[in-house]
C-alpha cells in the first residue's frame, strides 16, 4: 500500500506545487522518489515527531497541502497534543500518513504495533479517518484526500498486500465498497483485513452460505447507512479489523444500538492484552483469531447458532 500511496502523490506533486512532504527519519527505499523529484518540498524532520507536525501545521496555515510520513504509532502516540491543539482545532490540510498498522511491523515487537491508533484518531475534531483494504484503495485514497481541505488520517500496511479488486472500485470518503452481496451473513472489513475476508466469504460461499462482503476504507466519517441496510437484510454482521477497542467493531455496534436494528453482531479485532510473542504477521494473526481459519469458524459459529 504504501507504494501505492508514495506513487500517487508523486503524480499528484508534478501538478500541485502545495504538496508537501515531512518524514520523521525514516522509509527511505520509500519516499526517495518523491524527495528526488521535489527536493524543496521534502523535509526529513528526524527523530522529532512532535515538531514534525508542528512544522506540518505552520505549512499548512501558508496553505500548502502537507503530508506526514511515518510508522504507526510515532507520529500518533508521541504527537497527540500537536495533532489536537495545532492541526484539529484550527482544521488545517494536514494528512497524517502511519505505515504499519496493525500487527505489520510483527517481529519489531510492541512499540511498532499498531493496535489504538484508529480509536484515538476517530475521535478528534474535523479528522478524517482511512484505513484502504488494499493498493487501490490507497491510491484512490491518496486522490480522494489532496481534494479536502481538512485533516486526514490515513493508515497504510507495509508493503506486498494483495490487490483484491479486480479493477479500480468507485471510492468515496465516508462509503463502503460492496464486494460481495448476500443474505446470510455481512462482512465487514477495514484496512488490511480485506484479502482474508474475501477469502473467508469464498469458504462460506461453497458452503452454501450467501455472504455479503462491505470494505470499509472510512472509520470516520462513517457509511451507516450502508451499514444499517446491510443489517437489515442479512440480520448477521461481523466487523474484522487488525485493531483492539475503539475501532470498527465499536463504531459498528454504536450504529446498530442506536438504529434499533434486531442484529446479531461480533466484532473480530485484537485482543486487549499486548501482544508479546515474537513472529510474523501471519503467526500473530493466528494467535488473535485473525487467520483465515479463524475468521471461517467465528462465521459458522454465528451462522449455525440457535438463537
Amino acid at each position: 500500500m504504501r507504494t501505492a500511496f508514495i506513487n500517487t502523490l508523486c503524480e499528484i506533486a508534478k501538478k500541485d506545487e502545495r504538496i508537501w512532504l515531512l518524514c520523521g527519519d525514516l522509509g527511505y527505499s520509500v519516499l526517495e522518489g518523491f524527495a528526488g523529484q521535489f527536493p524543496q518540498r521534502f523535509v526529513n524532520v528526524g527523530i522529532a515527531e512532535q515538531n514534525m507536525i508542528g512544522i506540518a501545521a505552520g505549512l499548512a496555515m501558508c496553505g500548502k497541502i502537507v503530508f506526514v510520513y511515518s510508522i504507526v504509532n510515532f507520529p500518533i502516540m508521541r504527537c497527540f497534543e500537536q495533532i489536537r491543539n495545532d492541526v484539529c482545532y484550527h482544521n488545517l490540510n494536514v494528512n497524517i500518513v502511519a505505515v504499519g498498522g496493525g500487527l505489520t511491523y510483527s517481529s519489531l515487537g510492541y512499540t511498532h504495533h499498531g493496535m489504538e491508533d484508529l480509536a484515538v484518531m476517530r475521535v478528534l475534531p474535523n479528522m478524517t479517518v482511512i484505513a484502504p483494504g488494499d493498493p487501490l484503495e490507497a491510491k484512490l485514497a491518496t486522490q480522494a484526500i489532496v481534494n479536502r481541505s481538512s485533516p486526514c488520517y490515513l493508515r497504510l500496511g507495509k508493503a506486498g498486500e494483495p490487490q483484491v479488486h479486480p479493477r479500480e472500485p468507485q471510492f468515496e470518503i465516508g462509503k463502503a465498497i460492496e464486494l460481495q452481496s448476500g443474505t446470510d451473513l455481512t462482512l465487514i472489513s477495514i484496512g488490511g483485513m480485506l484479502d482474508l475476508t474475501v477469502k473467508a466469504a469464498e469458504k462460506l460461499t461453497m458452503q452454501g452460505y450467501s455472504i455479503e462482503v462491505l470494505s470499509m476504507p472510512t472509520l470516520y466519517p462513517l457509511d451507516e447507512q450502508s451499514i444499517l441496510q446491510s443489517a437489515q437484510k442479512t440480520k448477521k454482521i461481523i466487523t474484522l479489523e487488525e485493531h483492539g477497542i475503539g475501532g470498527l467493531g465499536s463504531a459498528v455496534a454504536e450504529v446498530l444500538a442506536q438504529s434499533g436494528e434486531s442484529v446479531k453482531f461480533s466484532p473480530l479485532r485484537l485482543k486487549r492484552e499486548a501482544v508479546k510473542t515474537a513472529g510474523s504477521q501471519t503467526v500473530l494473526r493466528s494467535q488473535q483469531g485473525l487467520d483465515l481459519d479463524g475468521i471461517v469458524q467465528s462465521a459458522l459459529a454465528m451462522l449455525q447458532r440457535v438463537y
